[in-house]
């Protein structure tokens, strides 16, 4: 029996899945990865704010969070 294009398709999304999960990745030092995860912590942080600046309704409060939002940019430069 012919298999349609479908499972063809999803033949072809299987078998790049799995290449993509068989490529080595990247060694990382330690400091490297520091370095990652401190980023991703700073990117939360600054998330975090952002959201919380758009509900802020105090003007103080908003002011506080404008500078947290300058203050994080300026360490992920």
């Amino acid at each position: 029996m012919a298999r349609g294009w479908e499972s063809k398709g999803v033949e072809a999304q299987q078998a790049d899945r799995e290449a993509a999960v068989k490529a080595p990745l990247p060694e990382l030092t330690p400091e490297e990865v520091a370095r990652a995860a401190r980023r991703r912590m700073l990117e939360v942080a600054r998330a975090r704010a952002v959201a919380d600046r758009a509900n802020a309704r105090s003007p103080a409060h908003r002011t506080m969070l404008d500078a947290a939002i300058q203050a994080l940019d300026d360490q992920l430069k």
